[in-house]
Formats: C-alpha cells, structure tokens, sequence
C-alpha cells in the first residue's frame, strides 16, 4: 500500500482563537481560571492535551513508519521479482548446460567402455604375447628338450636328451624359485633313468666297418693264397769236412769206411732240401666250401667288390638304423668272408671278428622319454 492510501489521521482540536477587539492586558486574566471551575477539571484537560498531543504523534510516526515500510516492501519485492527472473534464465541454462552436460557424460561412457574393453583385449594379447621371465625361461626348456627328443629319435642315441636335460637343469637353477623346484626334481629323475640306457654307438660300428672296407683289398683269398717260404735248410758242418777233404785230395783213394760215413749225411741233406720244395709247391688246407678253390683271378675281382658292396649296404643301414638290414648284410659279409678267404690269416681272422661283434651290438634299443619332466613343464604352463 502507498502512502496516499492511508485513511486521514483525525486533527487536532484547534483552540478557539481570541475574540477581535481583545486585548493583550486580558489575557493573563482569562488564563486564570475562572473562579468557581475546580483545579482538577483544569488538571484533566491538560492531561487529555498532552495525551492527545502524544496519540497524534504516534499516529504519525506509525504512518510514517508504514509508509517506510511499505516503499522497502515495494523496493524488496522489485528486486525479488528480478532475482527471480534472473534465477529463471539461469535455471534454463542450467538446464540447458545439464542435457549438455549429460550428452558428454553419456558420450564418456560410451567411449570409457570402449577403452575399458580394448584395454582388456590388449592385456589378453600381452598376457598371451608377453610372458613373464620364469614362464619364459620354461617354455624354453620345453621347446629344447621337445627339439632334442627328435633329434635322439634320429640319432638313435640318448646323448642329445641328456645335454638338454644338463641345459634345462642349469638354466632352472638359475631362478632360484620354489616353482621350478618340482620340475628339477623330475628332471634328475629322468637324468638317472636315461643315463643306464646303453644305445649303439653308430659312429663306432660304423667306423669298425670302414676299416674292414680298406682292408678287403689286402685279405688273401683262399684260391690264390701265395705259398709260404720255408726257411732255408742250411747242411750241418759234419758232413761237410770229408767232403772238403775230399775236394782238397781228388786222387787220394777213398775208403769204404769214409764212404760209408759221408752216405747218410749226403741222403739226409737231399731229404730236407726236397722236403722243402714239396712245401713250398704243396700246402694242405681244410676248406669248407671245396667252391672257392675253382675261382679264377678274374672272379676274384668281383668277389672283393661283392663283399664291398655288401659291406657299404651295412653301414648305409647302420647310418639310416635299419639293424635288420645291417645284422644281414653284416652277417653275409663276414660269412664271405670265412668261406671265401683265408682262415689262417690273421688279417682274416681280425676283419671277421670285427664284423662279428658288429653284427652283435648293431641291435635297436627303445629310447626311453622323459614323461616325468614333460608332465611337470606342462604343469607349470597352465
């Protein structure tokens, strides 16, 4: 409400003014009261003066306080009404920035979940890419010790398992963790097991049958052996005096004692002298196959290069494993040799028990596998 709303205050009574034509001399005179109004009446009225002098003023005051108020309500309500309007254009764009701001955060998780699951695709690739050194070093020892099972199938030797295992051991040893601790116990397990194998050394053998190879050249056959020389018989120095005494004195005449004692000695020396060539021309010899006396120089050759052959067949299948074939032809081979060549020889004799005790130990053996460490890596892959 304005001020001018305000409902009039009611005035105050006005005192009655002075007649005309009085004079200031009667003024004290009609202050004093009238004789016969009592003092109270007097005292009452001044009081109701004052009091209404007071009510007139308070309501004044009142009025105006009002109207103070009344202009700060207006002012106040001015200015809410404008912080209101302005909180209504804010809360708009409030509004506003918060669909903006939901957007983006919606976006963010959009995009968040994108990462979250291409970090978790990297990781995976990682944990399959990358392993750690322990996993590493394992997976090594398994891909060698694999490399080296092949090899010894190959070779037909344990040798290249047990470097392996050694390797593995000492590389294992080196990380010193209580994981690897099951796989070192295997592996010695399987070290002690594989180290009582005992395989065929093919390069030996193999190397048994070359020498006998170089030497077929130089063995002496049985149909063309050489004669042996007998050592000369030299005539004893008994015999020989008369004789000189006689060549020294051809007209002294001879005696029949002395001609009696030099017949012995000259029968005896004829004896050995033709003895000797009978040895050196005959020789008596067992032969089994009476076949190998009737070959000619020329099927000789081709006895040496058949037994050759023979003897190349036995080391290729030693070479290849094959010790079905290399026992047969290493077997064929010494038998050529019993039947064909000399069994006095000691070269003879030397290459046959060479292929003997060839044939003997040309014998698969089954390579045993190490399971024991094989299981124990695989268990420390998973």
């Amino acid at each position: 409400m304005s001020s001018n709303d305000a409902s009039p205050e009611p005035a105050a009574p006005v005192p009655p003014a002075d007649p005309p034509g009085a004079s200031p001399a009667a003024a004290p005179a009609a202050a004093r009261p009238a004789p016969g109004v009592p003092r109270a009446l007097w005292i009452a009225a001044a009081a109701a003066l004052l009091l209404g002098a007071g009510g007139a003023y308070l309501g004044w005051s009142a009025q105006h306080r009002v109207g103070l108020l009344e202009q700060e309500l207006v002012r106040r309500q001015q200015a809410t009404e404008t912080a209101v309007t302005e909180a209504r254009v804010l809360a708009n764009e409030a509004q506003d920035a918060a669909r903006d701001a939901a957007a983006r955060v919606a976006l963010l998780d959009a995009r968040v979940s994108e990462a979250a699951l291409q970090r978790s695709q990297v990781e995976q690739l990682l944990q399959s890419l990358a392993r750690s050194r322990d996993d590493k070093v394992v997976a090594d020892v398994d891909s060698a010790l694999r490399l080296a099972m092949r090899h010894a199938t190959l070779l037909g030797s344990t040798e290249p398992v047990v470097v392996a295992l050694r390797q593995a051991d000492e590389r294992l040893a080196q990380l010193d963790s209580a994981r690897v601790q099951r796989v070192r116990t295997a592996l010695a397990r399987d070290l002690q097991r594989l180290g009582a194998v005992r395989t065929p050394d093919i390069a030996t053998l193999a190397a048994r049958v070359d020498e006998v190879l170089r030497q077929v050249d130089e063995l002496p056959l049985v149909a063309l052996v050489e004669p042996r020389r007998a050592p000369a018989v030299t005539p004893r120095a008994e015999p020989a005096a008369p004789a000189a005494a006689a060549a020294s004195a051809p007209d002294a005449p001879a005696s029949a004692a002395g001609w009696l004692e030099r017949v012995p000695a000259v029968a005896r020396d004829v004896a050995l002298r033709v003895w000797a060539e009978a040895k050196s021309v005959l020789r008596i010899t067992r032969i089994e196959d009476p076949g190998a006396m009737l070959l000619t120089p020329e099927q000789a050759y081709f006895v040496r290069e058949t037994l050759k052959l023979r003897l190349l067949s036995a080391r290729l299948a030693l070479l290849a494993r094959q010790f079905d074939l290399a026992q047969t032809d290493l077997h064929a081979a010494a038998a050529m040799i019993e039947r064909q060549f000399d069994p006095q020889s000691r070269r003879v004799q030397v290459a046959r028990d060479t292929l003997r005790q060839a044939e003997q130990q040309a014998r698969e053996v089954e390579l045993p596998r190490p399971d024991e460490t094989l299981a124990a890596l695989a268990a420390l892959l998973r």
